[in-house]
This record gives structure tokens, sequence and C-alpha cells, in this order.
């Protein structure tokens, strides 16, 4: 029989100590805890530490479970439930808005495409399922940055690389995008990641009220916008869907 890897049993055990009980504790608590040395059990956390797992108060100096690991924990949710809550409702934008829909999660610091329905016509296309788009640039990734902390973060830790003369890079710019974008409950991408291409796009939530993926339309400029501005009935099918999936999700009106 294989053996286990003792560093991974302490993590283990690590985690599941700051997941119970008191919401941080010191390096001397969970030490004893677990009847660890303190430099073993500060090697541990500080691997920890690294990989975003836990978080240390810099305050107090205490540890608490890390935003990666509760992203994480609702892994399943994100790419399997969210996906299956949102199949009708995606179905149905794409019929109303004669556009192509696409439900989006953060991954690797840009947007996870995990479910898209093409528009409804016959014109040629490409199933994108599994595809990545940037966070800063695309309407999918600028709702994930401004309602997701965790995203919030790895969109301004990125090199948000200009992709049309309409991209947004600076960092303050970009802070205005998001602060419009919570204002307004949808974000905007006019010709800012591809050339010809329009899209709009609306936080989904969970029963928590957490932030757990987007949806959204895509499609040619002269067909999502008129005079340069977006659709206005477009923008109220998308966050009528986004609402509607996140309802199925538990979380309630928004």
């Amino acid at each position: 029989m294989a053996r286990n890897i003792q560093s991974l049993e302490r993590a283990a055990a690590m985690l599941r100590l700051l997941a119970g009980g008191e919401r941080r504790l010191g390096l001397s608590d969970i030490a004893s805890s677990l009847g660890l040395a303190k430099g073993t059990a500060h090697g541990i956390l500080r691997t920890l530490q690294q990989e975003g797992f836990v978080e240390q108060d810099t305050a107090s100096g205490r540890y608490q479970l890390g935003a990666e690991l509760l992203r994480l924990g609702t892994t399943y949710l994100d790419v399997h439930e969210l996906r299956a809550r949102a199949l009708v409702w995606t179905d149905d934008l794409a019929r109303s808005s004669g556009e192509s829909v696409y439900l989006g999660v953060l991954h690797q610091q840009g947007v996870l495409i995990v479910h898209h329905v093409f528009r409804p016509d016959d014109s040629r296309q490409v199933l994108e399922i599994g595809a990545m788009q940037p966070l800063h640039s695309t309407a999918l990734g600028k709702v994930l940055s401004a309602y997701d902390p965790v995203a919030h973060s790895e969109a301004l830790e990125a090199d948000r690389k200009p992709f049309t003369d309409r991209t947004v890079c600076d960092p303050d710019d970009f802070e205005h995008v998001l602060d419009l974008t919570r204002a307004r409950g949808y974000a905007a991408d006019v010709e800012e990641t591809w050339t010809g291409v329009a899209s709009v796009a609306a936080p989904i939530h969970d029963r928590r009220r957490m932030p757990v993926g987007a949806v959204g339309i895509t499609g040619a400029v002269e067909r999502v916008c008129r005079d340069g501005e977006l659709h206005p009935e477009l923008i109220a099918a998308v966050r009528d869907c986004a609402r509607a999936v996140s309802r199925d999700l538990g979380a309630g009106r928004f």
C-alpha cells in the first residue's frame, strides 16, 4: 500500500482547523492544536499562503482561509450547477436577441467560457466552450472584475494589453469602468477586444449572493449597437437572463 505524504496530511489538517472554530488562529494555536513544532507549522502556512489557500491578517498576524481555497470550494457550482441552471435561460436569450450567448467564470486570470449558445441563424459558427477571454476588455471579464474581489485583483495584476485602440488599460480608467459596471448592473465591450464586435454582460449570483459567473451576448456592432450605444432592449434581455439564473441558484430577487 502506498504511503501517505506527511506534509500534505499536515496541510489538510491545518486547513480543516482553520475552517472550523475561531475565524482566525495564531501560529502558536495552530502548532499546538496539531502537535507540530512552530517552525514546521510556519513552513506549511507560508506555502499555503503563497498558493492563496491561507491569508494572514497584517495587524494581528493570525491566519484564516484564503480566497483561492474558497473559490475551489465552489468549483462544482461554477462549472456544473451554474451551467445546468443556465441552459434554458441562455437558449431563450439567444432566441430573443438573435445573438450568440456566452456563460463565463473566473479561471487563471481570465474568463473561461463554460457554455456557448450559437446565434440562431444559418451562419457558420465555432463552439467556444473552453476558450479563454481577457478580464480587462471583455464584457464578461469586466462583470467578473466588478463583482468578484479575486477577479478584480487578478485583472489589476495582469498585463492589460490593448487589443484595439479602444481597450481601457490605465488602472484608474479601468477602476472607473468597474464603478460604472456596478452602478449600471452590466458591462459593455464595444470594439475593445475585437474590431467590429460588441458585447454586453451581467453578473450571476448564488444563494449566498456571491458572484459565480457572468452571462452575455456578443455580435456585430451594427446589430448590437445603434449610434455607438448598445440597444437598450438587449441590455434588458441580458440582465433579465442573469437575474433568472441567479434566482434558480437561490439568490432571490436582485
